[in-house]
């Protein structure tokens, strides 16, 4: 009985407590660093920092910006941001 308490328990501390203004604030600022500087200056950062092909780095962009829509969805689907 203890060892199934223990796990629920652990299980319960891995979840993200999404009430908490600290983890509202910070995937609202995520979500918005993802979706508009993922295509901006992470493609310039890819590109002529890392150089990195123009393919690459195009891709790696649409990727964050489309991580970044999908957080923002996320995170108002769930009410947490309106």
């Amino acid at each position: 009985m203890d060892k199934e308490k223990g796990k629920s328990e652990s299980k319960a501390s891995l979840r993200l407590d999404l009430s908490s203004r600290f983890w509202k604030a910070f995937l609202a600022i995520l979500a918005a660093f993802l979706t508009f500087v993922g295509p901006t200056y992470m493609v310039y950062l890819f590109l002529n920092v890392l150089d990195l092909s123009y393919a690459v780095s195009m891709i790696s962009g649409f990727i964050l910006f489309v991580a970044g829509l999908a957080l923002i969805w996320y995170l108002i689907k769930r009410r947490i941001i309106s």
